[in-house]
């Protein structure tokens, strides 16, 4: 990377190896981040009972043009608060789809300190979740 280093972060969930804490590269890190906002209902936290969008619990709720715009602002407030610093909220694209008892959410983004864009597909439903 023309020599910059790359920081490191402490894994998101946190564990331990052999050689110590298990640790992130930035973009695991922002990833990490991304999957906390999505997947931890509000109220979730106590000390931050604002903090997470909760999206299992809209896998079964009407598939509508409406409920889908309301997912898209939310998120991209919470992710805008979340990222602050690590992602440039002007770059925040949010798509989400349902199929099949699947939400599908699509997030692309630019890495602010470094100026790479970086998109993933993230899956909450009936089949798994957190694919990327």
């Amino acid at each position: 990377m023309s020599g910059l280093t790359e920081s490191h972060y402490l894994k998101f969930p946190f564990s331990v190896g052999k050689e110590g804490p298990k640790i992130s590269t930035r973009s695991e890190h922002v990833r990490e981040q991304i999957e906390q906002v999505l997947f931890t209902s509000p109220k979730e936290r106590v000390f931050r009972p604002e903090f997470g969008v909760g999206v299992r619990r809209l896998v079964f709720e009407p598939n509508n043009t409406a409920l889908r715009n309301t997912t898209v602002k939310r998120l991209n407030a919470s992710l805008a608060e979340a990222l602050h610093g690590e992602v440039d909220p002007h770059t925040l694209e949010i798509e989400v789809r349902s199929e099949d008892a699947k939400l599908n959410i699509q997030i692309s983004y630019v890495l602010a300190a470094i100026n790479k864009k970086e998109s993933y597909m993230f899956v909450a439903g009936s089949s798994g979740e957190n694919s990327g």
